[in-house]
């Protein structure tokens, strides 16, 4: 059985891009199986990218090709590439910040630029701003297809030259049991907003479920919510409208209201700018 080619992009749905990628993998090889991450990544929004690839990649099996097209720097000298993950999977994408997330959690064993030379779809040469469609879905589909190897791909770079975004985006500063963190994402179709915090910290940090924990949220530095919130399994667990703490299921830990929105309600985003403190209520 082929792999499947997992994807996202920030090219939403109301027009034909997608189509266009999922055509050029079913020319190279109709039995492609072409699944979507979302098509609804902030457009531009290189870090959540990265944030949602880290998402769902685990829960796919070794050999799963994925493709992440959020590229403002399409058409200039930035790296295309594919990337060799430490579990055995690929990733196929701009090399512009996109593989964050996943050279620290996961590991990048190798990484190769692509060489358009070989791996560019043809009749399209003239095109510089669909590198989704004539770069990245079309050397995904060699690749998931088998007719090429991943040394196939082009020429390999050191893993160290992969495009990164500070760490501390992407993990909480933990100090005993207080964590300052940020907003990592708004994107949970219910409104919970989730920090940069994996759960497995918030545990070292000595954090169980039953606990109260006071949190304060700030924007730019002024606080918007400061309450002691409780830490429980689910929503369950408190009033409706009433806020709660909780391991979401991509095990970092998020923010609610019960039956309500926590975004909404307060207006929050995600981003250096919204930061958070938790200490022992």
């Amino acid at each position: 059985m082929k792999p499947c080619i997992v994807w996202q992009t920030d090219f939403g749905l109301s027009w034909g891009a997608v189509a266009s990628m999922v055509g050029v993998c079913k020319q190279v090889d109709p039995e492609l199986e072409c699944i979507d991450i979302t098509h609804e990544i902030e457009a531009y929004n290189i870090l959540a990218a990265s944030r949602e690839i880290i998402y769902v990649e685990p829960f796919w099996p070794k050999g799963t090709v994925f493709v992440s097209v959020v590229d403002p720097g399409v058409g200039t000298d930035r790296r295309a590439c594919v990337a060799k993950l430490h579990d055995g999977n690929y990733i196929v994408t701009p090399d512009n910040g996109t593989l964050t997330h996943l050279y620290y959690e996961v590991g990048i064993d190798e990484v190769r630029e692509i060489d358009e030379t070989v791996n560019r779809y043809h009749g399209t040469e003239a095109v510089s701003v669909f590198h989704g469609r004539d770069l990245f879905a079309y050397t995904a589909a060699k690749l998931a297809s088998g007719k090429i190897s991943f040394e196939g791909v082009g020429p390999v770079y050191p893993v160290e030259e992969i495009v990164r975004f500070d760490r501390d985006v992407i993990e909480a500063q933990v100090d005993g049991s207080d964590i300052k963190a940020i907003v990592g994402s708004v994107s949970d179709p219910f409104g919970s907003i989730a920090f940069n915090i994996k759960s497995s910290d918030f545990a070292k940090a000595g954090y169980t479920q039953g606990d109260m924990v006071h949190v304060i949220l700030k924007k730019d530095g002024e606080t918007y919510f400061e309450q002691d919130v409780l830490y429980e399994k689910s929503f369950g667990f408190v009033e409706k409208g009433a806020p709660i703490l909780f391991n979401s299921s991509t095990n970092y830990i998020e923010l609610g209201l019960n039956m309500g929105s926590f975004r909404d309600t307060y207006q929050v985003k995600e981003g250096r700018s919204y930061t958070a403190e938790l200490s022992r209520a």
